[in-house]
């Protein structure tokens, strides 16, 4: 896979379980509890994206809707 931005291969990609210990703060609000689906990351219990070593880009389709709190 080559990055969306900067066409490296140097793409990674990473996962982790957080169950209901995901914390997410900004764009005025502050979330706890699951991950929320649609930003790019994963959703419910899983963390789960790629993103370029190269620039730094998450590797997604951007932007992204603000998450319901």
């Amino acid at each position: 896979m080559s990055c969306k931005r900067c066409g490296s291969e140097r793409v990674v990609s990473v996962s982790g379980k957080c169950s209901d210990m995901f914390g997410m703060s900004g764009c005025r609000m502050e979330l706890d509890g699951y991950v929320p689906d649609g930003i790019g990351i994963g959703g419910g219990d899983y963390m789960s994206f790629e993103y370029c070593l190269e620039c730094g880009q998450i590797q997604d389709d951007f932007p992204v809707k603000t998450p319901e709190s």
